[in-house]
């Protein structure tokens, strides 16, 4: 299967929320009780139960009010972090990009969590499980929509092959960018390319999205500077044990031999 796009045009999102509730519906997640965040924002950040919510932001410019509404949900990014982070391998990518745990190998260290730039993935502490956006996989590949997709009537979302997506938002873009000067896609090159990309209407920081997301510096050391010697090291340090060992073993015996000799010539002696 080729690799697949999601596009997000917030110039069309009216922020029903309809993409979240069929999120819910299709993955058979619980209800939760939520409360106003901001604005009309109920969901402050993702849960083990809540894959994708809405954000908002308002925003005063020129005697003008406007809104900056997001869908917020895993990346599903080329080169994910939480995947490099996980002990386990219990997280792998699909041949259409989309991001994955395999909840059988998971053991809900939290390592995906601490160093997902976005703050994606959620532990269920009751289940020792990582949580987050599956991109419907199960739908897609029976040829299907993605819920969310499937259900946003202001045609705000939109799938298909990434290259065409790609074009398709590139050519939105510059329509919007005729109006609306501060249009940016978020996502193209970002963690190498995200299957799902944002048409955003302002710069990155205002929608709570980071700048230049990034691998964390002390991952990449650990994975690919520390821990591959790991692989020398220990081989090493177990012959040194032994050898360590060996050696030990054989000055005692020396030292006992030698008390042995000096005992009989004591009693010679004698």
């Amino acid at each position: 299967m080729t690799r697949k796009m999601v596009l997000v045009d917030t110039s069309l999102c009216t922020g029903c929320k309809a993409c979240s509730v069929a999120c819910k519906a299709w993955n058979e997640l619980p209800a939760e009780k939520t409360k106003l965040v901001k604005s009309y924002q109920i969901h402050k950040d993702f849960t083990p139960t809540t894959f994708t919510y809405m954000t908002f932001a308002e925003k005063y410019e020129n005697q003008k009010n406007s809104w900056l509404i997001r869908k917020a949900q895993c990346f599903h990014c080329a080169d994910p972090a939480c995947m490099k982070a996980c002990p386990q391998k219990a997280i792998y990518q699909t041949d259409s990009g989309y991001v994955l745990v395999d909840q059988d190998k998971c053991i809900g260290c939290g390592y995906c969590a601490t160093n997902c730039p976005f703050g994606v993935p959620k532990i269920d502490e009751v289940k020792n499980k990582a949580f987050r956006c599956t991109g419907c996989i199960d739908r897609v590949e029976n040829n299907l929509l993605p819920a969310c997709v499937h259900t946003c009537q202001p045609g705000a979302l939109s799938f298909g092959e990434r290259d065409a997506m790609l074009a398709k938002a590139k050519k939105r873009l510059a329509e919007v960018q005729k109006t609306q000067p501060k249009a940016q896609l978020y996502g193209e090159k970002e963690m190498g390319g995200t299957t799902y990309l944002y048409l955003l209407m302002d710069s990155p920081e205002a929608y709570g999205l980071p700048v230049n997301p990034t691998i964390p510096l002390s991952l990449t050391l650990w994975k690919d500077g520390i821990q591959p010697l790991f692989k020398y090291v220990w081989p090493a340090t177990a012959v040194a044990v032994v050898v360590g060992g060996l050696s030990n073993l054989l000055q005692g015996n020396y030292r006992n031999r030698g008390h042995e000799e000096n005992d009989g010539k004591k009693g010679g002696k004698h």
